[in-house]
C-alpha cells in the first residue's frame, strides 16, 4: 500500500482597502496589473532567495474590500509570521534581506500612490499583522547601501534581451544572477558564452553592515578569465620558479625561522 504525505498548508492574507473614484475597492474594479504587482511582491515576501525549487503558491482573490489569499507550505508561513511580528515591533525593514525589503517598499509605494491601506497577516493563530498606508515609512535607509565591485563565477544560462540585455549566470553561492549588460558587448563578442563556465566582473550595491548584495543593481564590467580545472603545467611552472628562488639560500631552516620571528 502506498502512502502519500501532503505538506500542511497555510496562507498569507494581503487585504487592500481604498476607493476607485467614487466606488469602494472590490475584486470587480481591481485592475489585473494591480493583481500582478501583488503576486510578484508576495513571492518575494515568502521566498526571498532562489525560487527554482520553491513550493507551489496558490492564489485566490476575495471580497472585503480586496483580499489576496496566497497558500503555500506552512513552514514558510510560520517564518513569514515571525518577520511581520518583528516589523510590527520595530516599525522598520532595515533588518530584512533585500528581496523581502524591496517587496515591502513596493507595497509602500502603492499605498502612497493610490491612497490604499494594506493589512498583511497570516493564517497562524493570533497572527501578527502589519499595516501599510500613506503615512507609514517602510523604506530602507539609503545610507547603508554602498557602491561595490564583485566577481561572480558560474555557468551562463541565458544572454540577450530585446531592449535591456542581461547575462544570466548560475552561481553556487547566490543562485541565478541577472547582470545588466550592454547590447553592443553581446553583439560584438565573437564567442558563444551560453552554457559555458565564466567569470564576470560587475558593479552594484552592497549593504555596508551585512555585506548583502542588491542583485537588482548589478551591471556588467567585463568577462574574467576563469580556469576552474586543475592545471598541472601551470602548477609545475610555479614550483620551478620557487625552486630557483630558494636555491640561493644555504640554510633554509634558519631563513624560515628568521622570517617567522617569534610566531612559533
Amino acid at each position: 500500500m502506498l502512502l502519500y504525505v501532503v505538506d500542511k498548508i497555510g496562507f498569507i492574507e494581503i487585504r487592500v482597502t481604498g476607493t476607485k473614484g467614487n466606488l469602494d475597492l472590490s475584486p470587480e474594479n481591481y485592475d489585473i496589473r494591480e493583481i500582478i504587482s501583488i503576486l510578484e511582491n508576495a513571492e518575494n515576501l515568502l521566498y526571498p532567495g532562489d525560487k527554482k525549487d520553491r513550493p507551489t503558491i496558490s492564489y485566490n482573490i476575495e471580497e472585503g474590500s480586496v483580499k489576496h489569499i496566497l497558500k503555500t507550505s506552512i513552514q514558510y508561513i510560520i517564518g513569514f509570521n515571525a518577520i511581520i511580528g518583528q516589523i510590527s515591533q520595530v516599525q522598520n525593514i532595515d533588518f530584512l534581506d533585500f528581496s523581502t525589503a524591496k517587496a515591502f517598499e513596493n507595497i509602500q509605494d502603492i499605498a502612497r500612490k493610490r491612497n490604499y491601506v494594506f493589512s498583511i497577516k497570516t493564517s497562524i493563530d493570533n497572527s501578527y499583522e502589519v499595516h501599510v498606508d500613506r503615512t507609514t515609512t517602510f523604506y530602507r535607509k539609503e545610507a547603508i547601501w554602498a557602491d561595490a565591485e564583485f566577481y561572480f563565477y558560474g555557468k551562463v544560462t541565458n544572454a540577450g534581451g530585446k531592449d535591456k540585455a542581461n547575462i544570466h549566470i548560475f552561481t553556487d553561492e547566490l543562485g541565478t544572477l541577472l547582470i545588466n549588460t550592454p547590447i553592443n558587448f553581446l553583439k560584438e563578442y565573437n564567442e558563444n558564452i551560453l552554457y559555458k563556465r565564466l567569470g564576470i566582473r560587475a558593479k552594484g550595491k552592497q549593504h555596508s553592515e551585512t555585506g548583502e548584495i542588491d542583485t537588482t543593481t548589478l551591471k556588467f564590467i567585463e568577462l574574467v578569465d576563469y580556469q576552474p580545472t586543475y592545471d598541472e603545467e601551470y602548477l609545475n611552472t610555479l614550483i620551478e620558479k620557487a625552486s630557483q628562488s630558494w636555491a640561493k639560500i644555504n640554510d633554509k631552516d634558519a631563513w624560515l625561522k628568521e622570517i617567522r620571528g617569534s610566531y612559533e
